[in-house]
């Protein structure tokens, strides 16, 4: 099981490895809820359950897609929509 020195507050998420990151954690909550907050952009803030999370390491908080809720798939398909290429 992970432990909360493997996910921190400000790590990024990401959906795949070496992927683009789509969020980042807002809240650990491991000793009574088994779940992490995050922040995804242009979406807001998402409860996510530790067994959804595949692997924390290096700042990384790294999902496991199959086990998302859909509005939390969409919102990070939508993640980067406000970005402006090249700036």
């Amino acid at each position: 099981m992970m432990q909360k020195k493997d996910i921190e507050i400000g790590s990024q998420v990401y959906t795949e490895e070496g992927g683009d990151p789509c969020g980042a954690v807002r809240d650990v909550r491991l000793e009574n809820r088994h779940e992490i907050t995050i922040y995804v952009e242009n979406s807001g803030e998402f409860i996510v359950p530790m067994d959804a999370i595949s692997a924390a390491h290096d700042g990384k908080v790294i999902l496991d897609r199959a086990r998302l809720d859909q509005s939390l798939l969409d919102a990070v398909a939508h993640a980067h929509d406000a970005e402006i290429p090249g700036l």
